[in-house]
């Protein structure tokens, strides 16, 4: 995806702190990376098409659950 290319180090950035931070909430993450809420939701779905799964729980917070290979 050519997309997630330029973006690349945004996006593993955004992966990392989710990583370390398990139950970060979209806001937190958002604050963290210096963007706005909706960058975070609007860049949440090329994770998943990278391999980069993720769970939220019912509060909304997120989570790393997999890494495909």
């Amino acid at each position: 995806m050519a997309f997630w290319n330029r973006k690349q180090s945004e996006y593993e950035t955004m992966a990392q702190l989710i990583e370390a931070q398990p139950g970060i909430r979209v806001s937190e993450l958002a604050a963290q990376l210096g963007v706005q809420r909706s960058t975070v939701l609007r860049r949440l779905p090329a994770l998943e098409e990278a391999g980069i799964l993720l769970s939220e729980d019912h509060k909304g917070r997120l989570a790393l659950f997999l890494r495909k290979k």
